[in-house]
């Protein structure tokens, strides 16, 4: 293999061509057994657990939103912000000082986030190496993706009985 090559590390996933990973802007992929999204946002690919570490809402679809200078996914299903780079939770108390302007805070990183790399047209993904629990973990789960199938499940039912 070339010493471009990341895949070489065998840490890192070849996910597809840039050109159309660039073109479909969120891609929903399997990622050794681990479900992530690979989402493309002015000019920038960024990949995460793709259920919010909430409650397991998809973020395939999230609003991306400047926040507090950090770019950041909304998760459709409670609201929920967290930044793209980092994987941080994000949440708002009241200003004090300027009732008009909202104050920002960190819940910390409650996202898993992974390394994007393009080589050659190609895009790769390396998965997170970072030590420890953090939140989104649980739906990578045997008992999280148990729970996000009877959710599932529930929902296609109700669509079908109406």
């Amino acid at each position: 293999m070339s010493e471009k090559d990341p895949f070489e590390s065998g840490k890192s996933f070849l996910v597809g061509k840039k050109e159309e990973l660039a073109e479909s802007k969120r891609t929903s992929i399997m990622v050794a057994d681990r479900f992530v999204v690979i989402i493309y946002h002015q000019g920038v690919f960024y990949a995460m657990d793709q259920h919010c570490y909430h409650a397991g809402g998809s973020l395939l679809d999230g609003d991306i939103e400047e926040i507090d200078n950090k770019l950041c996914i909304v998760c459709p299903k409670h609201k929920y912000k967290i930044s793209l780079a980092e994987g941080e939770g994000l949440y708002k108390i009241p200003n004090s000082k300027d009732k008009d302007q909202p104050c920002w805070r960190s819940k910390g990183i409650k996202q898993r986030v992974h390394k994007v790399t393009e080589v050659d047209g190609n895009v790769y993904v390396t998965l997170s190496e970072t030590p420890g629990w953090i939140d989104s973990d649980y739906y990578q789960s045997e008992k999280g993706r148990a729970e996000l199938k009877i959710e599932q499940d529930l929902e296609h039912s109700k669509l079908g009985s109406g």
